[in-house]
C-alpha cells in the first residue's frame, strides 16, 4: 500500500463524513478513548470566543514558552498551509508526523464517522500526547460545548469577545452563542 501525502490526507478527510459540520462529542469521544488518549499534558488551556481566538493562543503560548515550558498549541483555520494548526515547541508539525497521526487516528476509528475537524483534532491530540508537554493551548473551532477541542477537562477557559456567529449552529442572539462559546 502507497503512503498517503499531506494533501491525499486531506482529500480524504473532506470526503470521510457526510457533512462537513456535525455537531456533538459522541463520535470523538468514542475514538479518543481507542486511542487511549486522556490528559495530554499538566496545564491544557481552552480559548472560545468570536474574535481575538487565534492571537489569544499566541500570546498564551509565547508566555509559557518564555517560562520555559514545552508548549503546544492547536488552532484553526490555518491560514497558508494544514501544518499551521498544529505547533509543538513553537514549531509547526510536518507533513510525515500529521501523516502518521492520521493513519494512526484512521486505524483507530473503525466504522466511526468523523468530520474534517474531528480527525483533526483527533491527529492533533495523539501528537501531543508523544510530545511529553508541560502545556498545551487549544482553540476552539467553532462554539464550544460540542466542539472537539472540549473533550478535553480544561485547567484554564478564556472567552474573547462574543458575537453573532455561526447562526445555524449556535443561534442568532449574542446570548446564545454565548451559552455554546462558554460550554
Amino acid at each position: 500500500m502507497t503512503e498517503r501525502s499531506l494533501a491525499d490526507w486531506l482529500s480524504y478527510l473532506e470526503q470521510l463524513h457526510p457533512s462537513a459540520i456535525d455537531m456533538g462529542l459522541e463520535r470523538s469521544r468514542i475514538v479518543l478513548q481507542r486511542l487511549g488518549l486522556a490528559k495530554l499534558a499538566p496545564r491544557v488551556i481552552t480559548v472560545t470566543g468570536t474574535n481575538g481566538k487565534g492571537s489569544t493562543c499566541a500570546f498564551i503560548a509565547t508566555l509559557l514558552q518564555g517560562q520555559g515550558l514545552k508548549v503546544g498549541v492547536y488552532s484553526s483555520p490555518h491560514l497558508l498551509r494544514y501544518n499551521e494548526r498544529v505547533q509543538i515547541a513553537g514549531v509547526e508539525a510536518t507533513d510525515a508526523m500529521l501523516c502518521e497521526a492520521f493513519a494512526v487516528v484512521e486505524a483507530a476509528r473503525g466504522e466511526t464517522s468523523l468530520t474534517y475537524f474531528e480527525m483533526g483534532t483527533l491527529a492533533a491530540f495523539w501528537l501531543f500526547q508523544q510530545a511529553g508537554l508541560d502545556a498545551l493551548v487549544l482553540e476552539v473551532g467553532l462554539g464550544g460545548r460540542l466542539d472537539a477541542v472540549n473533550l478535553l477537562d480544561a485547567d484554564i477557559a478564556l472567552v474573547t469577545s462574543i458575537g453573532i456567529d455561526h447562526a445555524d449552529w449556535l443561534g442568532d442572539t449574542r446570548e446564545s452563542v454565548a451559552f455554546e462559546k462558554a460550554g
